[in-house]
């Protein structure tokens, strides 16, 4: 069975999109930590970070790189952290957590944004990449 993160790929849900390529996706977490809190993921559906081939690997952390630059500018922050989790949703995503103290990592805690709110800060961060 497909992932919620495939289907978002295939268009059968929909995302805050900031950036894509034909092997990558950026979106906007729905439950996010903070405001700005952004997933990178490969379009491919493989579970685990390290499952990914190494040329696979290092073009998502260039891609992550590259859109964590697009939230930095786009949303106010001390630096964007990164985290791979993976124990929510069985398919690779790094998180891009807009953060200006350490709470900001939390993923007990979500902000509720509404859904202008959300595409405004996903058209300032596509805007800033």
């Amino acid at each position: 069975m497909p992932s919620i993160f495939t289907k978002i790929v295939n268009g059968e849900i929909p995302a805050y999109k900031v950036a894509e390529t034909d092997k990558f996706l950026a979106f906007l977490d729905v439950r996010p930590n903070v405001k700005g809190h952004t997933l990178c993921i490969p379009k491919e559906e493989v579970n685990k970070l390290f499952d990914l081939d190494e040329e696979t690997y290092m073009q998502l952390m260039a891609f992550s790189r590259k859109v964590a630059k697009g939230v930095e500018k786009a949303v106010p922050c001390k630096r964007v952290g990164v985290a791979v989790v993976g124990l929510e949703v069985p398919h690779v995503h790094v998180h891009l957590i807009p953060l200006n103290n350490m709470s900001d990592m939390n993923f007990a805690q979500s902000v509720s944004l509404s859904e202008e709110e959300f595409q405004q800060i996903a058209d300032d961060i596509k805007a800033n990449i």
